[in-house]
């Protein structure tokens, strides 16, 4: 049982917070009493949905609030950050900045024309799913949201070491956020902030469904994985709510692996 008080008026950022392993993090972090604010990138048929499940975390007694603004862009985020720092007002400050921002180009390196990974196509995956990491949490530094002991925990995959089909681009995104990730926990921890990521194993989310033959992905996990289950998205919610505990302050700069065993075999 979370200590009371813990987290009174403490928020929680997450960037791509509307399905996956964005939004089981809401869900577990306000079981605990924290308040959620999302960032997601949806269409408005998918809207009605999505607002009925931030209406159940409200029902937990928890504020939400959501802004279906793109992460990635300049405008974008700095009206998002604006509304947010009023939303928090005088009391309320950032415990946690979750990077769940899943949108990248998955084509192969070889092909013809448009069919093959581009420079630009690089760039826009390597941004959303890399380097915005540091501009979002660069941004709420310098507008000292950011509580004591405060948290900035992001998702990786075994992808960062393993060759996927089309998953190039990705790839290469989730090496570049380990690398800011382990930059950020040496330069942040002045300010007392932690920095770590997570590599969580096979999870049927999305996401992984975009990925070509992600059927055949699913079942060599589960071949693998010595408990002979996918990882869940509430798996992987339960270490970031771990990891935002004050037993966990000496834990920066890592890669924490939470998938059951699954990358030992």
């Amino acid at each position: 049982m979370v200590e009371k008080g813990e987290f009174n008026n403490k928020w929680a950022l997450i960037l791509g917070g509307s399905s996956g392993l964005g939004l089981a993090t809401a869900r577990k972090l306000a079981d605990h009493g924290m308040n959620i604010g999302i960032v997601h990138r949806n269409l408005r048929n998918e809207m009605e949905g999505i607002e009925s499940k931030f209406s159940e975390i409200r029902a937990k007694g928890v504020s939400v609030v959501s802004f279906n603004k793109d992460a990635c862009r300049e405008d974008h985020v700095g009206q998002v950050l604006e509304d947010f720092k009023k939303e928090l007002g005088n009391q309320g400050s950032v415990k946690v900045l979750v990077h769940s921002i899943a949108r990248g180009n998955l084509k192969p390196l070889t092909g013809e024309g448009t069919q093959r990974l581009s420079k630009a196509d690089f760039a826009q995956t390597l941004e959303a799913m890399g380097t915005s990491l540091y501009d979002w949490g660069s941004r709420l530094l310098e507008a000292k949201l950011f509580s004591e002991n405060a948290r900035i925990i992001s998702f990786t995959s075994e992808g960062n070491s393993r060759v996927f089909e089309k998953y190039g681009a990705v790839s290469a995104s989730k090496s570049v956020l380990e690398s800011i990730s382990r930059q950020m926990a040496v330069e942040y921890a002045s300010c007392g902030i932690n920095v770590n990521c997570m590599q969580a194993g096979v999870t049927d989310t999305r996401s992984l469904r975009l990925i070509p033959e992600s059927d055949k992905l699913k079942e060599i996990a589960m071949r693998r994985n010595p408990k002979r289950r996918l990882t869940t998205p509430e798996d992987v919610a339960k270490a970031v709510y771990l990891l935002c505990r004050s037993e966990a302050d000496w834990i920066n700069g890592t890669t924490i692996v939470v998938d059951g065993g699954e990358h030992l075999r």
